[in-house]
């Protein structure tokens, strides 16, 4: 059984709270040990970021890029092992979806050292023709970075990367239920740091901390020596995060309740094979899953048909390690019963069970969680207006798109949304009008693309800022300006 110790200021050591065990929502058994920190290790790990931070900050961009290769390079070598563990302990099919999320973590390292190297200053006029004016983006210090289990790989390093890229140092918290697999990640970024070549003060640039979030998180976003926080995860969380690090930067990546709205003249075979990937994606336990489905009156019928039957032809549950299995287990018993409530709340209030609707039996755990179609759900139902993080399409019959405008706008959330039309001027007026940082048309609310802006709509309860690509950049910078003398020729 492998034990996971803490990362900090370049070495490996247990944590002050003990120990736990790692337990595999797919079979249940104890597969590793996780270091279990306090908040004097916390505070051990900000004091070796800041410390490190004057000779990380002071390499160039062009060396701490090369330093992103060289993590790039160590997930490359370890690309199976990170998936397997990823499999293990989040519960995500190895082939349908682990393997792609090691990919996409190597992206983040790579669009992180590349756009560190083209990050550009400016130099505005002055007033005086004898001054000259320049104006630098410099790193802010220590940012605290603390991650979901939904994602455990991407949604660290969307934040983390970009961070270091720019010349911060991290402490990074993973969330509990994923820490085995994480503590996989801070092997390969620790091993990159110890190089020869490795820009000055790597090994203490990057701290892996693992631990509660009320204790160990808390300590970190509260802990005077950072200067920002990186959060994705639940809104109650990230509300409890933004009070904690008042007066720090934030970016706040926070849930979603996402609207995929079917209008009468949408081409329903891709708006159903649409609603596979917005439904099931890591068994709905995505921030951009479709959570509400605003299905036009004249197509309601059809498209809820059309979704049961692809539903039945393509989802398979089980033994997230078969080869065969597009949908894994749900990673944790809070979600699962969440999922119970929101499914059993709906039939009470007249929703009808046209598929799924319950846990599935016969697996090593109870976790596994049947693909569910619900048709009837009203407005005001709790699967309609929070985010279930299960595997269901519920469908909202609406009337109009000016209906299912006003029911997507009328959620305190404001992350993504989708809209199914073939007329492209309804779907950019739609677009337009939707209250959420992020639209798709024609495409599931799952569709997103790593280097775009992507956060929550202001005034929304999704969050502040924007991760994707050299978003988080602007985050953990600031600008800074120097003047100086016009420079004279001389005699």
């Amino acid at each position: 059984m492998h034990e996971h110790l803490l990362y900090i200021d370049g070495a490996w050591r247990g944590g002050g709270a003990g120990p736990a065990e790692a337990v595999s929502p797919a079979s249940g058994e104890t597969f590793a040990t996780v270091a279990v920190a306090d908040p004097v290790d916390v505070d051990d790990a900000v004091r070796a970021a800041a410390g490190a931070w004057p000779a990380w900050a002071g390499a160039s961009a062009f060396e701490r890029a090369g330093w992103c290769e060289q993590v790039i390079a160590g997930i490359g070598r370890r690309r199976e092992e990170l998936a397997r563990a990823l499999t293990l302990d989040q519960g995500k099919p190895l082939l349908a979806e682990a393997f792609d999320e090691v990919d996409e973590l190597a992206e983040y390292f790579r669009m992180a050292g590349e756009d560190a190297k083209r990050r550009a200053g400016g130099r505005p006029a002055s007033v005086s023709a004898g001054r000259r004016i320049l104006v630098e983006r410099v790193p802010l210090g220590v940012i605290g970075v603390v991650s979901p289990w939904n994602w455990p790989y991407t949604m660290g390093a969307e934040v983390f990367a970009p961070a270091l890229a720019a010349g911060n140092t991290v402490v990074w918290v993973p969330a509990p239920s994923t820490t085995a697999c994480c503590a996989l990640l801070a092997e390969v970024i620790a091993e990159a740091s110890h190089r020869a070549d490795a820009p000055p003060g790597a090994r203490g640039a990057f701290n892996f901390v693992s631990g509660p979030g009320p204790v160990v998180g808390d300590a970190l976003v509260g802990h005077p020596g950072v200067a920002g926080v990186g959060f994705v995860g639940s809104v109650e969380t990230g509300s409890k995060i933004a009070v904690r690090a008042a007066g720090k930067a934030q970016l706040l990546e926070l849930g979603g309740n996402g609207p995929m709205v079917i209008l009468e003249d949408a081409d329903l075979e891709l708006a159903a094979n649409a609603a596979l990937e917005a439904a099931y994606l890591c068994a709905g336990q995505s921030c951009t899953a479709g959570e509400r489905f605003l299905v036009h009156a004249a197509v309601r019928a059809e498209f809820t048909e059309r979704v049961v039957a692809a539903t039945k032809a393509s989802v398979r549950l089980g033994d997230p390690f078969d080869p065969r299995t597009t949908m894994g287990p749900l990673n944790n018993e809070a979600t699962a019963a969440k999922f119970d409530r929101h499914i059993a709340e709906a039939v009470a209030g007249g929703a009808r069970v046209c598929h799924g609707g319950r846990r599935a039996d016969g697996y090593p755990t109870r976790l596994y969680a049947e693909p569910t179609v619900l048709d009837g759900v009203t407005p005001g139902m709790a699967i309609e207006r929070e985010e279930t993080f299960g595997p269901v399409v519920p469908v909202v019959e609406v009337r109009s798109a000016a209906e299912a405008l006003e029911l997507t706008n009328a959620s305190p959330f404001g992350l993504t949304a989708a809209v199914f039309t073939e007329d492209l001027e309804r779907g950019l007026a739609f677009a337009e009008r939707a209250r959420t940082g992020w639209v798709n048309i024609n495409a599931s609310t799952n569709l997103w693309e790593s280097h775009l802006p992507f956060g929550g709509r202001a005034g929304s309860v999704s969050g502040i800022g924007r991760v994707g690509g050299s978003y988080p950049m602007d985050a953990f910078t600031e600008p800074k300006t120097i003047t100086f003398p016009a420079p004279r020729l001389g005699s």
